[in-house]
């Protein structure tokens, strides 16, 4: 939704065409989806928060969110090579990507997908070039939602230092909380200084919703 990217990176339409065929979807009662892209070059992380923001505003019923991958014998090969563009490393995806997901989810969007269908491009030498491709970008997005709302529950409920807290989250969603090969136990535990950290589901909390407590009072109301 930057006229500036837009026209660098020669898509042939502008913000306002975009605004005005969601209006048109609007007044037809046809629902639409937006899709954005993260890490684009010449965009800032700034640039996606209004993306995502935008596409909530025009009315979109769902979102996708596509890391930018670099393919061969593309314009945008040619930037990598100069040096002109430099894609995002997956952990760089990984965060922006949680941003504009984080937007969505608490505009009721749904997000139907995060990054590429698995295909054989995806993993061809002659096809594929650069970029932030894994197969596991979409869980590795929401384990990292899942470790800001816990964050941002750690700061409310005010326990600093402890021998051990409880993190209560909806049920199948352990693995997402405690993060690809514990990540996000370990991010906690050294940003809070917490000795040790349990993971447990309750039936009581539903999509990305936590509660903190410390090991004494480890009860979810």
């Amino acid at each position: 939704m930057n006229d500036f990217v837009l026209a660098y990176l020669k898509r042939g339409h502008t913000s306002s065409d975009t605004r005005r065929a969601a209006t048109l979807l609007n007044e037809a009662k046809i629902p639409f989806a937006g899709q954005m892209m993260i890490g684009l070059p010449t965009a800032t992380e700034e640039d996606e928060i209004l993306c995502a923001k935008e596409i909530c505003t025009l009315g979109a019923i769902g979102a996708r969110i596509y890391p930018t991958l670099v393919f061969k014998m593309t314009e945008l090969e040619a930037l990598t090579r100069r040096n002109e563009y430099v894609p995002l490393s997956i952990d760089e995806a990984v965060v922006r990507s949680a941003r504009a997901y984080r937007i969505f989810l608490e505009n009721n969007v749904f997000c139907y997908r995060i990054g590429l269908c698995e295909s054989e491009n995806l993993h061809s030498d002659s096809s594929f070039y650069k970029g932030p491709n894994s197969a596991s970008i979409g869980e590795m997005v929401r384990s990292r939602v899942f470790l800001d709302y816990i964050c941002e529950g750690i700061e409310q409920s005010g326990i600093k230092a402890a021998d051990e807290i409880v993190i209560f989250c909806p049920i199948g969603k352990a693995s997402q909380v405690i993060g690809n090969k514990k990540a996000n136990i370990t991010e906690l535990k050294n940003r809070f200084e917490y000795k040790s950290i349990k993971v447990v589901e309750t039936s009581s909390l539903n999509g990305f919703e936590i509660k903190v407590r410390e090991k004494e009072e480890s009860q979810c109301d």
